[in-house]
């Protein structure tokens, strides 16, 4: 008898010999019921693995596991946090040039968009009426862009001449014309 080992018995096994007991007893339990270590009671073995994996593949068809281009999940995202009115007039706007087309967006860029009105400043009075006359075609292909009702009527302006009121009080009369001589 040693000083370490009073009554003859082997010490209390520690880490790594623990471990190691651990997985013998584990091994012989699972001999004698007739399955492998690792293999728990609900997986039928390497079988059921295998016919796992195969059932898991997409095939050659499309799978919502591929992956998803950036704006099919930008618009998921948009519908369901309920950002879809916002993401369209940003659409209108932002996108102005493809929505109307080149020859439009040349001449007109829009200035605003409020509960359904859009604003639209025209660079000269000529363009601002031919716009007027166009207003039906421009709704629809806005409509066609971005979904009905987005935009439901067109405020288009032309352009703005310099305003001769400075500051807060204002006298009536000729205005600027008295100035000239």
């Amino acid at each position: 008898m040693t000083s370490e080992n009073p009554g003859g018995q082997d010490p209390e096994p520690k880490g790594v010999d623990l471990a190691r007991r651990a997985l013998e007893e584990a091994r012989a339990a699972a001999k004698a019921s007739g399955r492998a270590v690792g293999q728990g009671r609900r997986s039928g073995g390497i079988r059921a693995l295998r016919s796992r994996r195969r059932r898991g593949w997409s095939g050659a068809g499309p799978d919502d596991r591929d992956p998803q281009p950036l704006g099919a999940l930008a618009n998921a995202i948009s519908k369901q946090r309920g950002w879809t009115g916002h993401v369209s007039e940003g659409t209108v706007i932002g996108r102005w040039a493809q929505v109307v087309g080149e020859d439009i967006a040349a001449h007109a860029e829009p200035t605003s968009l409020r509960d359904g009105v859009l604003s639209i400043s025209a660079e000269s009075t000529a363009w601002a009426t031919q716009l007027r006359m166009m207003q039906s075609n421009i709704l629809a292909k806005i409509a066609a862009a971005v979904g009905d009702g987005v935009v439901k009527s067109l405020k288009i302006t032309g352009p703005t001449a310099p305003s001769w009121r400075k500051g807060e009080r204002h006298i009536r009369g000729r205005g600027p014309r008295d100035t000239y001589g």
